[in-house]
């Protein structure tokens, strides 16, 4: 099982994604949209993270409302999975609220910072440290 976790910092407005495998991957199984969990499952300790949406495999997007694990046909007039350009109402394929196996992207937001900056936590470096670590090309 792979799952993809997008975490987004409210506070500076990026976004970072890790890639999350294995037995991590199963501890993300069965929760819901709206849960919070441990930041510890993508390397960010001392976070706590909460689930705002997802995709499964083929792109359908999960849907809180919804409590199926899988596939939903849903009667909408709009909200996630179809924005119509005039009020109408059509039939989506939506997935279920719940994590499951053939979930491929899970969505999170940053609601408890820890200690260390997300950049530092998940080893990702920055601009400002990328310039500082080149050194100046010689002229020649």
């Amino acid at each position: 099982m792979e799952i993809k976790v997008v975490v987004s910092d409210p506070e500076s407005g990026k976004s970072y994604q890790k890639e999350v495998k294995d037995e991590q991957a199963k501890r993300l199984k069965g929760l819901k949209i709206g849960q919070e969990f441990d930041g510890s499952i993508v390397g960010l300790t001392d976070f706590k993270l909460k689930i705002t949406g997802g995709s499964d495999k083929s792109g359908f997007p999960m849907r809180k409302g919804i409590h199926a694990f899988g596939r939903e046909k849903v009667l909408t007039k709009g909200g996630v999975g179809y924005n119509p350009a005039r009020e109408e109402r059509i039939r989506k394929s939506i997935r279920g609220e719940a994590i499951a196996e053939d979930i491929s992207q899970v969505n999170a937001k940053v609601v408890k910072k820890g200690k260390q900056t997300i950049e530092d936590a998940l080893g990702i470096k920055t601009e400002e440290k990328k310039a500082e670590e080149k050194p100046a090309e010689e002229k020649k």
